[in-house]
């Protein structure tokens, strides 16, 4: 079927009867759109769960159309055009893994088609994309919208959300965020002859570090703080890696909250030290600092789990003056008494580590046992289940019961703005607003 056959009335038809189909099997059928290195890794964790199954795959690019094929392991479907796959009825479901440019046009076809749709962050590109998802989600209610920020689906991350929330480390006022690489993506000599391959490096399909790499942790400082940001500032450069890129290669940006909480943020490529957990962990993570504690914490990969460790506040001495009372020394100009004493990381306690009425006695020996474990640093504790595998099943549930997820549209068009207006306030070298947002992108 050419793709020139196919109507906005197809799409439509095509996913009124897919709905249905879904309802009847209670399995997910999906697509695949863009099958390079990141959705061939999600491909790859779709293949161990139930409930879904591949049904299409879709890249312009052969060697990743075989890729992807193979990670889904259901002899899947090839296509080049991805109009063509939104066409098959008895699809239900698209993973949209592509160029950041193309993310928008590829979702509005989606839904177009009826179509549930998961797609990697950020999840629109422009400004008007912005307000132009906004009105089509609004218009179908019934479509799950996810965006692919896994934090949301850590079990680390949702303990240190809920601590935020009960003031467990007193009012969070700061976090530290970095995502470092030491050299960063590896590309050719010669990018500019493939450049849509090679997209991540250039403006007109990419929004830089801040997009593919900072739109992870901006959306945890949002949900920490529980607000999206009044104004950002910051400077980037494209002064250490030569290779044809017009990105830049570092940025350093700072985030202004409502009840003055900041966010500092820092992406480069010359170095990939993460000052955390004792320099045991590389490249990224959040320091979530409050009156009463702080929170390391990081996503890790498949082969290093997330872990989290936080740290208690003392609470200052009370000081009397009397008779015997001496002044802290003062060297270098800094009164020595005011640098205080370190405190060692605490590791979060997940669910199967909490204590439970009725449990049995073996049940709470074992959990002593482990904290035991965690208190001498011999072990830490570590998720069930990766993150990345939690939030596709969660959206292959939320396809079958209309939940809404996590990671919602909301979510990801807030995500959206933030690394939009990122990269504004660097290029023009101003403290950009995000009520900007209202108004850019609606035309005269």
């Amino acid at each position: 079927m050419s793709h020139n056959d196919l109507t906005r009335r197809d799409f439509v038809i095509a996913g009124g009867v897919a709905t249905v189909a879904s309802a009847a099997s209670n399995q997910v059928v999906y697509g695949a759109i863009g099958t390079g290195a990141q959705g061939t890794y999600l491909l790859r964790h779709m293949a161990g769960l139930q409930g879904c199954r591949c049904a299409a795959v879709c890249d312009t690019d052969d060697a990743n159309l075989k890729k992807g094929a193979a990670a889904a392991g259901t002899n899947p479907r090839v296509y080049k055009d991805y109009r063509e796959l939104l066409g098959r009825k008895d699809i239900d479901a698209v993973v949209i893994a592509t160029p950041l440019s193309t993310h928008f046009p590829i979702t509005r076809d989606a839904l177009a088609a009826g179509k549930h749709v998961f797609c990697e962050p950020p999840l629109v590109f422009k400004p008007e994309e912005v307000h132009a998802l906004r009105a089509l989600a609004e218009e179908r209610p019934k479509q799950a919208i996810q965006t692919g920020l896994q934090r949301r689906y850590s079990k680390f991350y949702q303990v240190a959300r809920t601590m935020v929330a009960k003031g467990l480390i007193g009012n969070v006022t700061h976090i530290a965020a970095q995502w470092h690489r030491n050299p960063g993506w590896l590309i050719p000599p010669d990018p500019a002859s493939e450049r849509s391959r090679f997209w991540m490096i250039f403006r007109e399909y990419s929004a830089g570090l801040a997009g593919e790499l900072g739109s992870h942790q901006l959306d945890v400082a949002g949900w920490m703080f529980n607000a999206q940001p009044e104004f950002v500032i910051g400077m980037g450069g494209q002064e250490f890696i030569r290779d044809g890129r017009d990105i830049y290669d570092n940025i350093q940006l700072l985030y202004r909250y409502r009840r003055g909480q900041k966010l500092s943020y820092s992406a480069i490529s010359t170095n990939q030290h993460l000052p955390l957990f004792g320099g045991t962990r590389a490249e990224c993570g959040e320091t979530i600092m409050g009156t009463g504690g702080t929170i390391e914490i990081t996503l890790g990969s498949d082969q290093e789990p997330c872990i989290a460790l936080w740290y208690y506040e003392p609470r200052p001495p009370v000081v009397t003056r009397g008779a015997n009372y001496q002044e802290p020394p003062v060297i270098g100009g800094a009164t020595l008494g005011s640098m205080g004493n370190g405190r060692r990381g605490f590791p979060l306690l997940l669910e199967k580590d909490q204590f439970h009425d009725g449990e049995s006695f073996l049940g709470r020996e074992l959990k002593y046992a482990r904290r035991w474990l965690y208190s001498k640093g011999v072990t830490l504790p570590e998720e069930d289940r990766n993150p990345v595998d939690v939030q596709m099943e969660s959206f292959f549930d939320c396809c079958r019961t209309g939940d809404t997820p996590k990671a919602d549209v909301d979510v990801g068009l807030a995500n959206s703005t933030a690394v939009i207006l990122s990269n504004l306030a660097m290029e023009q070298e101003r403290r950009v607003y995000f009520n900007e947002m209202e108004k850019m992108g609606l035309g005269a």
